[in-house]
């Protein structure tokens, strides 16, 4: 990516950053010829079992943050994109570095409930001239995995809701995995703490709100226990958001995300503790997504 900096730059520091699953992430600091440095994020993807995925998702990440350069949300800057790793070692994206970091642990989280409710309703929002391609589930009812020691009947339920069609919805523009982990936010002030990035965008696609939001509530519930996971589907109703009419459809889509939430368990875990969520081990996550599914279960009823 050394062509696309500017004349008389170079790398001079790389760090690599921790959090990520699919893909490896690099801070670059960019020596300039006047003594001054710039900071840009490498997003590499290494791992075989994902390469082959690779083109489709940085050619999706590379034209949302295009099209967010045009709107309110906070989105790193696309500087260079291959996608086929035509002229680097990988798959790549190279984009502008935001300030910021994330934040995952208990403390303040009723505040942040509301901040990412607030986000992602101004994500929603955002109308691109060129419609996304559609959503994709790589789930299914039978791939579900259900915890040991779990409620089967709830489960049983659960996984009976997502053997039926897809509910009717109206699109959106969907972050597809907006969660804590993809949100960064500053040191807190006087103001409180706020909200100055949203990324990893390779999953920006067109669909229901409701995925998004599902995938928001199944995070919490596994960060911060299930009653958070509830709390931010109410919270995005504050905040001015639209989800589907019926009670049943709704239910289908926070489902939906549960139970491909119960095959990544142990993937979701490992990042979260190598940020400091030492607690989250892979069986108190398991814990917490039956409790969730088990309340979503039975709150429907």
């Amino acid at each position: 990516m050394s062509q696309h900096l500017e004349v008389g730059e170079r790398i001079v520091e790389t760090e690599m950053l921790h959090g990520g699953i699919t893909a490896q992430m690099r801070r670059l600091t960019i020596g300039r010829p006047d003594g001054n440095t710039r900071v840009l994020v490498l997003r590499s993807f290494v791992d075989p079992f994902y390469v082959g995925h690779a083109e489709d998702w940085l050619n999706r990440e590379a034209d949302a943050l295009s099209l967010l350069t045009q709107t309110s949300v906070p989105a790193p800057g696309l500087v260079a994109v291959d996608p086929t790793a035509t002229h680097c070692e990988f798959p790549s994206l190279l984009m502008t570095h935001l300030a910021g970091r994330t934040i995952i642990h208990d403390e303040g989280v009723e505040a942040r409930v509301l901040l990412l409710a607030r986000q992602l309703v101004a994500i929603h929002a955002v109308r691109p001239t060129k419609r996304p391609r559609k959503y994709s589930t790589l789930s299914t009812a039978d791939t579900a995995v259900t915890p040991k020691g779990a409620d089967a009947g709830a489960w049983a339920a659960a996984i009976d809701v997502i053997r039926k069609p897809a509910p009717r919805y109206e699109g959106r523009f969907l972050h597809r995995d907006f969660q804590p982990g993809n949100v960064l936010f500053d040191e807190p002030g006087s103001a409180g703490v706020r909200i100055t990035g949203v990324v990893d965008w390779a999953g920006a696609c067109w669909g229901p709100a409701d995925l998004d939001v599902a995938h928001c509530c199944t995070n919490f519930a596994l960060l911060h226990g299930p009653a958070w996971g509830l709390r931010f589907t109410q919270a995005y109703e504050e905040a001015g958001g639209v989800l589907a009419a019926a009670a049943s459809e709704r239910l289908y889509w926070q489902v939906r995300d549960a139970l491909a939430c119960s095959e990544e368990v142990q993937a979701m875990a490992q990042p979260w503790r190598e940020a400091g969520r030492t607690d989250l081990t892979t069986r108190t996550l398991e814990e917490r997504l039956d409790a969730y599914v088990t309340a979503l279960i039975n709150t429907s009823g």
